[in-house]
């Protein structure tokens, strides 16, 4: 069984303007022994990097926050400090393919949906609250709850997955590997069987380990990114 790190303890800025959604992440980041801070409008986010801003690792922001929405919110984080925090956004409140692009220039590390099952929520954080030991990916994060069958040397083992990129996969598991360890992957996506290999990125045993993908055919990355292509914008805030 491999050996896995303790990990440190985290916080994470969580800025929406519904209490469902401020809840929901707060109770996933807080059973996972991370701290969780709230914000529901602009000048609540701001003032809560203005007094704790060394403490915080991570936002995960409404893109539609009362006083304070859009692109400017996140030009306003960056003047206060160019690398720091971490900035994931909500799948749900991004209004076209060309806003993620303009995201991608201000920093935005990530992005999460919303109303994603609580259970995969801190999962779909790990990797932008330890940049350091993941494969730090600005592309757009899945749920995906599929089978996935892995060996590494002689050895196979299934669990469930948690989410997908065109990059990788999250895997929950009690009994992740070691981060650099090679495996082979199978699961099943929509019909169709996608074989790959990869590199463990990241590790949390109350939660499971990332996947970096490094040999996929051209056919199957395109079939995952058509399935994240449509699934991305499935849940949009009005």
């Amino acid at each position: 069984m491999a050996t896995t790190p303790k990990v440190a303890a985290k916080t994470v800025l969580v800025a929406d303007d519904t209490a469902f959604v401020r809840d929901r992440f707060r109770v996933a980041i807080e059973g996972a022994g991370h701290k969780a801070v709230t914000a529901q409008n602009g000048p609540e986010l701001l003032g809560c990097l203005r007094t704790g801003k060394a403490e915080i690792d991570l936002i995960v922001l409404d893109l539609r926050l009362p006083q304070g929405n859009g692109v400017a919110m996140l030009r306003a984080i960056r003047k206060m400090d160019q690398d720091r925090p971490s900035v994931m956004v909500f799948s749900g409140t991004i209004k076209s393919a060309d806003e993620v692009r303009e995201l991608g220039t201000l920093g935005v590390t990530g992005y999460v949906n919303e109303y994603m099952a609580v259970q995969h929520i801190v999962p779909a954080l790990v990797p932008h609250l330890f940049p350091d030991s993941s494969n730090r990916r600005s592309s757009p994060r899945v749920v995906l709850g599929v089978p996935v069958a892995y060996r590494f040397g002689n050895t196979i083992a299934a669990a469930l997955t948690l989410d997908i990129s065109r990059g990788g996969l999250a895997v929950r598991t009690t009994s992740p590997l070691a981060v650099g360890t090679a495996v082979k992957v199978r699961f099943r996506l929509t019909k169709k069987d996608i074989d790959a290999e990869a590199t463990i990125a990241w590790t949390d045993r109350r939660i499971g380990m990332g996947l970096q993908f490094t040999k996929l055919t051209a056919g199957n990355q395109a079939h995952i990114d058509d399935y994240i292509q449509g699934h991305f914008f499935s849940n949009r805030k009005a």
